[in-house]
């Protein structure tokens, strides 16, 4: 168990765990900006296409209401809810695409970190005099010879 917890430790203590923790805040706020968009924008223009104050002429009713002589609903009506359905569609298509241009510009921005990093390292290697190879032990040998007999 006390390994468990180090680990947990660990875990969170990484900065990774933080990035996500605020891209979730983030996501979450956006998430609320979106949503604001499609039901007091896109949604009321939806509505005006199909002349209704709301997208309820979207929806399909399978079973009206039954009501007795008092006007009491004996049975609930039953509704297929499309104009909820096609907002959470609209909803989805535009955080779908807002994440597609952002992970588009960090792909485009490390492809373009990489090239730099390759072509210093190619810069690097250019400028660097080739170095002789190391000498093998016969050779060696054959110096410390030429030397002892030398002296």
């Amino acid at each position: 168990m006390k390994n468990f917890m180090k680990e947990f430790k660990e875990f969170i203590a990484r900065g990774n765990v933080m990035d996500m923790a605020i891209g979730v805040i983030i996501a979450t706020a956006f998430g609320k900006i979106t949503s604001t968009l499609v039901s007091n924008v896109i949604t009321p223009l939806l509505a005006f296409l199909f002349n209704s104050p709301n997208t309820d002429a979207l929806n399909i009713t399978l079973r009206a209401a039954e009501t007795d002589a008092a006007g009491e609903v004996v049975k609930d009506a039953i509704i297929l809810g499309l104009g909820d359905f096609v907002g959470a569609i609209i909803d989805f298509v535009i955080i779908a695409f807002v994440i597609f241009l952002v992970v588009k510009a960090i792909n485009k921005g490390r492809a373009a970190a990489e090239a730099k990093k390759n072509a210093e390292e190619e810069a690097a290697a250019a400028a660097e005099p080739e170095a002789e190879p190391a000498p093998t032990t016969e050779e060696l040998l054959t110096r410390i010879l030429e030397e002892l007999q030398k002296k």
